[in-house]
Order: C-alpha cells, then sequence, then structure tokens
C-alpha cells in the first residue's frame, strides 16, 4: 500500500464566495469545482455548507467550507499564527518577487522575504484569517537539501530527548536573502 498524492486539503473560510475570488485574484487560482448540501454526506448530520475547490496547482487542490449555521470560525488560541499555514511553491525568486510586489499592490500586508536556506518565503494571511506562505527554491537548495537529509534523523533524537533545537542544522539560516 502506499499514498498516491494529496488528494485536497480543506479549510473552513468565512465566506465561500470571496474566497474564491481573493485565491483567483491574489494566487491565480482556477475554481474547479462547488458542492453543496444540507446535510453531511458522511454523517448525515443536518447541517448546511458550501464545498468550494481551488486549483493550486500541480494536481494539487486546496478547499474550503463556508458553514453559516455554526460559530464564528476561530483560532486554537494555544497555538501561535505562525505555526498553522498552507504553504505554496513557486518556480524561482522572480515569481516570489513578482507575487509580493502584486499582493502588496493589492493591499496585501506580506511579510519577508525570509531566508530558509533551501528555500526563500513570503507570508500573509487570506480574508478567512489563514497564513499563507509562498516559497521558492533557493539555487542552491541540492547541496543544502543533502546536508539536511544527512542530520535529519540525528536531529530528530536529540529533540525526543530534550526538547530543545538541536544545531546539527544552524547552517541552515546561516546567511540573509539578497533581493
Amino acid at each position: 500500500m502506499k499514498i498516491e498524492r494529496i488528494h485536497h486539503v480543506a479549510y473552513r473560510c468565512k465566506d465561500a464566495k470571496q474566497t474564491v475570488e481573493w485565491y483567483q485574484q491574489m494566487l491565480k487560482m482556477n475554481f474547479l469545482l462547488a458542492i453543496a448540501e444540507d446535510q453531511v454526506p458522511s454523517t448525515k448530520e443536518p447541517d448546511p455548507y458550501m464545498h468550494i475547490f481551488l486549483d493550486a496547482g500541480g494536481g494539487n487542490v486546496l478547499a474550503f467550507f463556508e458553514l453559516p449555521t455554526q460559530p464564528e470560525m476561530g483560532r486554537d488560541p494555544n497555538t501561535p499564527a505562525w505555526v498553522q499555514h498552507i504553504a505554496f511553491k513557486v518556480k524561482d525568486r522572480a515569481t516570489l518577487l513578482d507575487y509580493k510586489a502584486h499582493l502588496e499592490a493589492n493591499g496585501v500586508d506580506v511579510l519577508g522575504v525570509t531566508d530558509h536556506g533551501a528555500f526563500h518565503s513570503i507570508y500573509f494571511f487570506d480574508p478567512s484569517g489563514h497564513r499563507i506562505e509562498l516559497a521558492c527554491p533557493d539555487p542552491d537548495e541540492t547541496d543544502m537539501l543533502r546536508r539536511m537529509d544527512e542530520v535529519k534523523w540525528k536531529m530528530l533524537e536529540d529533540w525526543d530527548k530534550t526538547k530543545r533545537a538541536p544545531k546539527h542544522a544552524a547552517f541552515f539560516h546561516e546567511r540573509e536573502f539578497k533581493q
């Protein structure tokens, strides 16, 4: 048995139409499909919803549910906002910077560019409050990823024992991104 790929990832949104339009305008995602029901198919609970699906590229699908009869959506108060996010890969540094300029020109607050060593990222929030990351590979990522691969198990073992950040991959954040 083997998982082939993610079929779709689903999140809740505040407004389905606004979400489709925002992802189309800001991230150039195509609207693929909408499903609306008054009853949840898997549980048979009466709970009307609109389920929308967006093309996230490469066969990846991002989906959202609008749930008008449920309490207002919120975040887990025990998880920092930077932890839970959706990350999308873009082709290269030029594309990342183009998206940053496009988002900012459309009034979206963008954090970054952040150099993560093997990749570079920008961060922002969608209208429902989901943190979004766009990431591009670093031109030298192959060596960086190889080095990270060599230490991953040792890092995990040390973390498991101490719950402190091991320094085996300190090289990962040693340099600054040049725009």
